[in-house]
């Protein structure tokens, strides 16, 4: 998942070497290899899902409520970390809502956007129907991806814009909702709008959403209108007294921190070395990160499955939770010279400063 980013001056650079582009057969040996050994892990489980799902929510909303009316700040600012953790797990169900077959999983997106997506104000419209682009194979690394900025080669000032703007994000979700939405539906050009440029969890500037079709409109409807509803709902009982003001400050810190995690997470989830050129299956996936085990902060920084970004890649239809036992099959069976290996790296800090560096020539 990614948030909103719009550098206006942050534009790609002179190009620099970039990694060889590799062709088709290697494209076909990997995706063959990667299909084969992992055909057993397709299925999702339920349990699993609906399991993880509830228990990062309970716990999340849990320390929310503890870090609110704790007395000590000690323990609230303890409590509003861990409250950052758990709903950000939550919330990165929105990736596999993306992806995942709604007739294998029966009601888990109603259900995950009535935990998570609305009391959040990140309904999954928001990926549904744009990060499945940043997966087309002709779209990738392009400007028609709305998940893809060459950050590589751009200005050294651009990477802490880019994470640092996450921070505003629950400021501008609530405008999204309680004041462009219900406007939107009053004023019809105002709704286009709306609707192209601020529905979207995207970091192309230049990208812009088409207007749903009649099969998605109804959905986008009323979880449009169940999240302005709500946002609306919580303004005034912050306005009435119902909620304490401490108790907004307090979302919209432990929101920001969500936000800011999963910015940092963004930036390393791919190299970001492609200026708009069609990249082959292989380009895209060396262009991609995996951080697989025996690192523990990933599962963290990187939880449901998305340590395994550049797998995904291969395999966007696979579950989260057979990603680590796919890594460990496609791994074992290919040999250390295989493209598959190249994108294994050890952790956040190591990928952050490879970035910096790149973006460090560029000044």
């Amino acid at each position: 998942m990614d948030t909103p980013f719009i550098p206006a001056a942050a534009a790609p650079v002179a190009a620099a070497p970039r990694p060889a582009r590799t062709g088709a057969a290697e494209d076909v040996a990997m995706l063959r290899a990667s299909a084969l050994l992992t055909r057993d892990l397709i299925a999702p489980r339920p349990l699993v899902y609906w399991g993880d799902l509830l228990a990062s929510a309970v716990i999340g909303y849990g320390l929310f409520a503890v870090a609110v009316t704790a007395s000590s700040v000690a323990v609230a600012i303890v409590a509003g970390i861990l409250s950052v953790l758990a709903l950000y797990r939550a919330l990165l169900f929105i990736h596999e809502v993306s992806h995942i077959k709604h007739s294998t999983l029966p009601g888990f997106r109603l259900g995950w956007n009535l935990i998570a997506g609305i009391p959040l104000l990140t309904p999954s419209f928001m990926y549904e129907g744009v990060h499945n682009l940043h997966h087309v194979k002709t779209r990738y690394g392009t400007v028609a991806d709305p998940e893809y900025l060459p950050l590589a080669r751009m200005k050294p000032w651009s990477l802490p814009v880019f994470i640092l703007i996450s921070l505003l994000a629950p400021i501008g979700l609530l405008i999204r909702f309680a004041i462009l939405s219900p406007l939107s539906w009053l004023i019809p050009p105002l709704r286009r709008v709306v609707i192209e440029r601020y529905s979207s969890l995207s970091i192309n500037p230049a990208f812009r959403r088409r207007l749903p079709d009649a099969e998605q409109r109804r959905l986008f409807t009323w979880l449009d209108a169940a999240t302005s509803a709500w946002s609306l709902a919580v303004v005034a009982m912050v306005a009435t007294g119902i909620i304490p003001l401490r108790g907004l400050l307090i979302a919209l810190g432990i929101g920001s921190a969500v936000a800011l995690l999963n910015q940092v997470r963004t930036l390393v989830a791919h190299l970001w070395d492609n200026e708009g050129e069609q990249m082959s299956v292989t380009a895209q996936y060396l262009d991609s990160v995996n951080v697989p085990p025996p690192g523990l902060l990933p599962a963290l920084w990187a939880p449901v499955g998305l340590r395994y970004h550049a797998l995904h890649h291969l395999l966007p239809s696979l579950p989260y939770h057979a990603l680590g036992e796919a890594h460990r099959r496609i791994a074992a069976e290919l040999g250390e010279t295989s493209s598959y290996h190249k994108t294994n790296y050890g952790g956040a800090l190591e990928l952050m400063v490879r970035i910096g560096r790149s973006t460090m020539g560029r000044r």
